[in-house]
């Protein structure tokens, strides 16, 4: 079968874990290079480079925040340096620091705005400029570039333990809007993808260990269960590939229901 991605290189922020990583494996099945952006647990990232690169693709792993301008500028340009060029950015890397607005502090409010919102703006513009330098080439896309946040059903629905990461996604959803209009007619696309309840690490005490909360959770997934990172990497692989050409402007939410409010089915 004909790899989607081949010869198209891709930039995951926040690959090494949960999401990321499941993108990371996504991609490089598809046939791009990898680059695997991470800020901590440099030995995560490097079996996961191993893995993509015995499956035939190759990979690159670069640790850097970004919410730091010159480490996202960096991060790019060493993509460039090594594989000659980006064809995807997952704008992917996002924290949680959890708390009811009247609890929460300066920080915690700062330090999520800064990586989920500031740090996602970063990667899309480096990858936006980079992808105008490049222009259009045909024989490897469609387009002349893909951006791909991570946003949330937190986009739209409010979470009151959690202002600022609602915040932070609801801002992503225009940060992505307002850059596929202004970007569209250079041939570039940009999108977000809206996982709902997804098995990573940032909520496995939910999950994992308490069956209650679990259960809980399962409530208002109307589909019945809780998503895996693999069910958020397939997404993103054929949003990035010319079967998704057509798409721009617009997350597509994996969530297995919770958008659709299922409280409203007991009326």
């Amino acid at each position: 079968m004909e790899k989607r991605l081949r010869g198209q290189t891709a930039i995951v922020t926040g690959g090494n874990t949960g999401i990321g990583e499941a993108m990371c494996e996504a991609l490089g099945a598809e046939g791009a290079n990898v680059v695997i952006n991470y800020h901590s647990h440099e030995e995560q990232a490097e079996e996961l480079k191993a893995r993509i690169e015995k499956g035939g693709s190759k990979a690159l792993a670069i640790k850097g925040d970004i919410s730091k301008e010159d480490a996202v500028i960096r991060m790019v340009e060493r993509a460039v340096e090594t594989f000659g060029r980006i064809d995807i950015m997952c704008a992917n890397a996002g924290i949680q620091a959890d708390g009811k607005s009247v609890e929460l502090t300066l920080d915690e409010w700062q330090r999520v705005i800064d990586v989920n919102l500031t740090g996602a703006f970063l990667c899309a513009r480096e990858a936006a400029r980079q992808f105008l330098k490049q222009g259009l080439s045909p024989k490897i896309s469609k387009a002349a570039g893909k951006i791909i946040f991570t946003s949330s059903v937190h986009e739209e629905i409010p979470w009151e333990s959690a202002p600022n990461y609602c915040a932070a996604k609801g801002g992503v959803r225009m940060l992505m809007r307002s850059m596929a209009q202004e970007l569209a007619p250079r041939r570039i696309r940009v999108m977000g993808i809206g996982p709902g309840s997804i098995k990573t690490k940032i909520n496995a005490e939910a999950w994992a260990t308490k069956e209650k909360e679990r259960e809980e959770v399962e409530r208002f997934i109307p589909y019945g269960r809780w998503g895996e990172p693999v069910d958020i990497g397939k997404v993103a692989a054929w949003l990035a590939s010319d079967e998704a050409d057509y798409i721009t402007g617009t997350t597509i939410f994996v969530d297995g229901g919770m958008l659709l409010y299922p409280s409203f089915r007991e009326g």
